[in-house]
């Protein structure tokens, strides 16, 4: 059982509900007051210097700083938002949802720490949570500027260009950020993180070897599906499986694991060599 199974069933009963809408619901708020008082929402960025100081509430409150104040903007990155969290919510759970932003919230506040006289946003945290999306989800089409399709992938690549290069040529501030941002992400995915690395070989393999008959490269385990019938599907090859079977994004994450015990004789070979 791994950590986060552990965890899981010892605090499950704490998790948040509706964690993303408590959020937007927070950052609605926030946007009301500072167009009723805009001195106020001063008061409540992050800045550690100021939390030493006895003004503890910014711990809290930069969470619920909306990342734009223009009404237009807000409104679309709320709303997108709203999808990506739900959307994980209902993948993970609340508590795994609780948690991977608690991970990364606690790494932001430390991150933030270590420049005391800057102030610190919420913002790289909100994308961990879209990269997240984009790694489970990278078929997913959008709509940029509701015209422009595009799948999330490839703005999940555009985020980590950009990330890499603001790590080489960013202050000190905006480097801490990013890579406390990531931590979560890095938490929660590495374990299929290094079997993508490490089986992705395998995919390299399948495609140099002959094509199947029907001519496909991939082709779904559980519902047969393959890269000719949905040229824009993502297929994956399950480690936990007998003979690296090729799965959908459908199924990748729900199905049953075909395991083929080896024989007295192959367990014998094996060991010999």
């Amino acid at each position: 059982m791994g950590w986060k199974q552990k965890i899981e069933r010892s605090v499950n009963r704490y998790a948040v509900r509706h964690l993303t809408l408590l959020l937007i619901c927070g950052q609605t708020l926030m946007f009301v007051l500072h167009l009723s008082r805009p001195q106020i929402v001063e008061g409540l960025f992050l800045i550690p210097s100021q939390i030493l100081a006895g003004q503890w509430w910014r711990l809290v409150t930069f969470m619920l700083l909306p990342p734009t104040f223009s009404p237009i903007w807000l409104f679309f990155d709320l709303y997108f938002f709203y999808l990506l969290g739900s959307a994980l919510e209902r993948q993970w759970g609340d508590l795994r949802y609780n948690l991977f932003l608690l991970i990364g919230y606690v790494a932001t506040v430390a991150a933030a720490f270590i420049v005391p006289y800057s102030i610190a946003t919420n913002i790289f945290l909100m994308a961990s949570v879209f990269l997240a999306f984009a790694w489970l989800y990278p078929e997913f089409q959008v709509y940029l500027f509701m015209v422009l399709p595009i799948r999330v992938k490839y703005i999940a690549w555009v985020i980590w260009a950009y990330y890499c290069m603001t790590l080489i040529t960013g202050d000190w501030m905006i480097r801490a950020m990013i890579l406390a941002s990531i931590l979560n992400f890095l938490l929660f995915f590495y374990p299929e993180i290094i079997r993508h690395v490490r089986y992705g070989h395998k995919r390299l393999a399948a495609k140099a070897a002959a094509p199947l008959r029907d001519g496909a490269f991939h082709r779904c385990t559980v519902c047969g599906i393959t890269d000719r019938t949905d040229p824009h599907m993502d297929f994956r090859y399950c480690p936990d499986c007998t003979g690296s079977l090729g799965y959908c994004k459908e199924h990748i994450h729900h199905h049953e694991h075909r395991r083929i015990e080896k024989t007295k004789e192959e367990q014998f070979l094996g060991s010999k060599k």
